[in-house]
Parts: structure tokens; C-alpha cells; sequence
């Protein structure tokens, strides 16, 4: 009988393992996996889905059916266009001056990279593949396969997780970065031992400049005419004293173009139209759709490559439980206000396309205009596998969103900062606060550090130009009445109410997010000296 008794107990505790043991499984397999998909300077006007000026030329089918099967969000924006500093936002939920990373010279060490560590707490089993762009080596990853720095358009190189020690574990591929890259992260997926969900951060360098688009490409868009922004060519009541001089002394030196009037960087010059005609706006024109015909047959790239890697998500019965986020790093000028790059508040620059498709949550052909900046992503991602956000994080999970709900306690305001005063694109040092409405944005043109001046990457630069301050000013735009930032409406007595209204919450949002200069003194004595300009 004792015998058993002891038999039907064994048996019990046996079923309530197997029980347990099933319960974690179960747990395990209803978590998403997550995909999260970004490009490189891919801007949200070269995204059909959001219907610019480029929509009718059709850049982006596969995006654009992913959105329409998904979640467009209209309103996102980086805290910083640029690279590295918008990457760090990402991996971290932080702003700038708290993780660290300023500049395209400033390390991620693996004790911030967050979300992977987060991830990894949740049960993910985490992989980054493609660009990385963080100097240090992606060690929170479980795995790892990443461009060293900008990497290669063609028979690109990668640093990989067990092939030796960084930054020396290089293994090399033949072909074009965007159709590499794709193979690498449908590989690991097809290899994947784990029953763990996967946390997957698939980057592309594409399309990046210099625009080195696969030759298969070369035909693409070749008769057609790209739309054009009418800013192109004239904007006389734009920018200010601080991104154009007194009487536009400073035009051919500040910010970087597309026609000749930037000095040693301009599209003109560099596609070799300079000397083709006299006509100065038929030039602007040639090298005008030169660059976005490259830069487009880049992007027509990245979507092709987007429908093989969902391919084989929906081959492999993942498409239905894998959160899928397509975003890009920052937006880009595309010509707007005679603009190369990125970097500047504008926001062709500050804008961020934002895609999420989940069919277990996330109802079909869905928008929304929440004003979210990417130091939320982390957090969301984090509350969609089922965790909390940690406090060190300073973004918001907009999570609720992709079920139709409105977070609450949600900012209206978003901040902006860029540190390296005319760096590479002569772009000035400016900081903003963007709302719903209208942008104030502060240029006061100094370098953050003063040694900066003997940055040997900068070596590059003529030696006529020397990293010096520039006039520091005030834009402000009314942004329902004119969206593509046209009139600078500082000194406007009808807005003057809302400048006052801007700078104090400008104020106060620069000290919540540690992002003032009191590290800064030769920065403060700017600020101080133009507040009330």
C-alpha cells in the first residue's frame, strides 16, 4: 500500500513537470518573434506609402504592401540625423547626452547596448547583421555578423561572432551589400537551432551614399523624369542669418547642395555637369535627377531584397508571429532647400519612416500620428515581448498604438540636437523642439568640443575651411500652414506669443532629458547671449 501510495505520488509529480514543462514551451512559442528592419538614410519621401512627390514613380511596392498590411506611423523623428548618435538612441532608449554618443566617433560598449541585453532577459535570442556603425563589438548580441564601420557596397566584409577576436574576425562575401546582407539574415534564420523567438536587427547600408546600386539596376528609372521639389530652386523667405550669412554670405559654405552654389561639394560638380551648359538651373536640373535616380535604384534594392527575406518568413510559417518594424536611421535631403545629406532639423532630415506589421495585432491599412522619436523604439519592442521598460530608459513604449489605443500621459514635443558643428557637410551645430504644429530651431553654430579643430578625420576638408563658429539665429516654422518649411516666421509679430510658449518648453525639455550645456561653458555663453534675439 505505502509502496503505492509512493508510486501515485511520483506519478503526480511527474505530470505536474511535464505539465510546467509545457506551460513554459507554450509561454515561449506565443511570444513574436521580431523582426527589425533598417535602412540607411532611407527617408520617408522615397517611401511610396507616405505619399510625397515620389509616390506616382512607385519606389517602394514591397514597403508599401507591408504598410498597407500593417501600421504606417506618420509621425516619427530622430533626436539626431546622423548615424552613429541615432543608432546609439535606438540600441539604448536614451537621448544623446545620456548614453554618450554625440558624434560618429562615439562608442557603444556592450554593458549599453540594451535592448539586446533586455531582449536576452525576455527569453529572445538575439542576431544583428549588416551595418553596425558603433565602433565597439556587438558583444550583447548572442550573435553577430556587422559591416566594419560604413562597410562596402560591393564584396562587402563583416566582422563575425566566433571567427576571432575584434576587430580582426573578418570573413568576406562577392556581390552587392543589399543582396549579401539579405542572404546572411535568411541564413541564420534557416540555421537556428533555438526554440527561443528570434530578435533579428537586419541593417542594410543601402542607401547610403555614395550610391553604389547593383548593376542589375542600371536601367531603372533611366527615361523617367523625377519629380522635383520646388524649393530647389527658389526659396527667398527660408533659413536665417545662421544657414545662409548676412546677405547670403556664407551661401556657398553652409550646408552642402545640389546645385553650385556650395563651393567644394556640390552635385553639380561632382556628376560633372559643370561644364555641360550655362544655363545654371538646367544644370541644377541635370544633377538633380542624376542623384536621385541613383540613390532611388539603391532603395529599389532594399525592397526587392525585403520581398525575398518575407518570402521565406511566410515559406517557414513565421509571418503571422513575427513583428515586423521597417525604419531607416534618419530621413535625407533630397534636394529640399538645395540640400545634400542629412543632419539639419528639417523634416526631410528629422523625419523617419516607420513601418510595423503584426497580423496577430495589428489590423491591416492602420495610421497613426502619434509624435514618437527613436529613443521610444527600445521600449516598445521591449513591452511587445512581454517586459517592462527599464527606468534607465528614457523613451515611451507607444505599444498600445498597434492596437488602435492612444498611450496616455503622451508629449507633445519632441527634441532635437545636432552636435557636429560643420562637420563634413557644413552643417552648423542647432538644437529644436518640434510639436505637432510648428519647429523652433536654435542654430548657435560652435563646436561642442574646441579641440575639435584637430580632428584628424576632418583632414579631408581644403585647408580654406576651418571649423569655425557661425552666426547663431532662430528659425521658426508654421508647420500646418506650410509643411515644407518655406518661411521662417521668427520674427513675425503674429507668432510671437508662440515663441515665448516654444522656448519655455524648449527649456524644460532640454533639462528633463539631460541634454543642457552645463559641461559646455563657451556653448552656454552663446545660448545666453541670442535666447531673446
Amino acid at each position: 500500500m505505502k509502496q503505492n501510495r509512493s508510486h501515485l505520488i511520483l506519478i503526480f509529480f511527474s505530470l505536474l513537470l511535464i505539465t510546467c514543462w509545457s506551460c513554459n514551451d507554450a509561454g515561449k512559442k506565443s511570444k513574436p518573434n521580431i523582426l527589425f528592419i533598417m535602412a540607411d538614410d532611407h527617408t520617408s519621401q522615397a517611401l511610396g506609402a507616405y505619399g510625397s512627390r515620389l509616390a506616382a514613380i512607385n519606389p517602394t511596392p514591397v514597403l508599401d504592401q507591408l504598410a498597407g498590411g500593417g501600421m504606417l506611423f506618420t509621425n516619427v523623428y530622430c533626436t539626431n540625423s546622423i548615424c552613429t548618435p541615432s543608432r546609439g538612441n535606438i540600441l539604448t532608449g536614451q537621448y544623446s547626452q545620456t548614453n554618450g554618443i554625440k558624434t560618429l566617433d562615439d562608442p557603444l560598449p556592450g554593458d549599453r547596448q540594451y535592448l539586446a541585453i533586455e531582449m536576452k532577459k525576455l527569453g529572445y535570442e538575439t542576431a544583428v547583421i549588416g551595418k553596425w556603425h558603433l565602433k565597439r563589438e556587438p558583444e550583447a548580441f548572442d550573435y553577430y555578423k556587422v559591416l566594419p564601420v560604413q562597410g562596402k557596397y560591393f564584396d562587402p566584409e563583416f566582422r563575425e561572432k566566433g571567427k576571432g577576436q575584434w576587430p580582426e574576425n573578418l570573413v568576406k562575401y562577392e556581390g552587392h551589400s543589399s543582396d549579401v546582407i539579405t542572404d546572411l539574415s535568411i541564413e541564420w534564420l534557416k540555421n537556428r537551432q533555438s526554440d527561443q523567438p528570434f530578435f533579428l536587427m537586419h541593417h542594410f547600408k543601402a542607401p547610403h551614399d555614395d550610391f553604389e546600386f547593383a548593376p542589375r539596376y542600371a536601367d531603372y528609372l533611366a527615361d523617367v523624369a523625377i519629380p522635383e521639389p520646388e524649393n530647389l530652386y527658389n526659396q527667398p523667405y527660408f533659413g536665417s542669418e545662421a544657414t545662409k550669412g548676412k546677405n547670403d554670405s556664407l551661401a556657398h559654405k553652409i550646408g552642402t547642395s545640389v546645385s553650385n552654389r556650395h563651393t567644394y561639394r556640390n552635385y553639380v560638380k561632382m556628376y560633372g555637369f559643370d561644364t555641360v551648359t550655362d544655363d545654371a538651373s538646367e544644370r541644377t536640373h541635370l544633377a538633380y535627377q542624376e542623384y536621385l535616380k541613383r540613390y532611388l535604384r539603391c532603395v529599389k534594392g532594399v525592397d526587392d531584397n525585403l520581398a525575398r527575406l518575407f518570402d521565406h518568413l511566410k515559406e517557414n510559417g513565421q509571418w503571422e508571429n513575427t513583428i515586423i518594424v521597417y525604419t531607416s536611421d534618419q530621413g535625407m535631403m533630397l534636394g529640399e532647400h538645395d540640400y545634400q545629406d542629412k543632419r539639419w532639423m528639417y523634416e526631410e532630415s528629422m523625419r523617419m519612416p516607420f513601418i510595423m506589421h503584426y497580423p496577430n495585432m495589428i489590423q491591416p491599412g492602420t495610421k497613426s500620428d502619434l509624435l514618437i522619436n527613436n529613443t521610444d523604439f527600445a521600449p516598445t519592442l521591449l513591452e511587445l515581448a512581454g517586459g517592462e521598460v527599464p527606468a534607465y530608459m528614457q523613451g515611451k513604449s507607444f505599444a498600445v498604438a498597434t492596437a488602435g489605443e492612444t498611450p496616455g500621459n503622451w508629449r507633445n514635443a519632441t527634441y532635437y540636437r545636432y552636435w557636429m558643428h560643420l562637420t563634413h557637410h557644413d552643417v552648423p551645430a542647432h538644437f529644436g523642439i518640434r510639436t505637432n504644429d510648428y519647429k523652433l530651431i536654435f542654430y548657435y553654430g560652435m563646436p561642442f568640443d574646441l579641440r575639435e579643430t584637430g580632428n584628424p578625420s576632418m583632414s579631408w576638408i581644403p585647408k580654406s575651411y576651418s571649423i569655425e563658429p557661425t552666426p547663431a539665429a532662430w528659425e521658426l516654422y508654421d508647420l500646418t500652414k506650410d509643411p515644407f518649411e518655406t518661411r521662417n516666421r521668427y520674427k513675425d509679430p503674429e507668432y510671437q506669443e508662440i515663441v515665448v510658449d516654444l522656448k519655455s518648453q524648449l527649456t524644460a525639455l532640454r533639462e528633463e532629458l539631460n541634454e543642457t550645456d552645463e559641461d559646455y561653458p563657451h556653448l552656454q555663453q552663446v545660448i545666453e547671449a541670442h535666447w531673446n534675439d
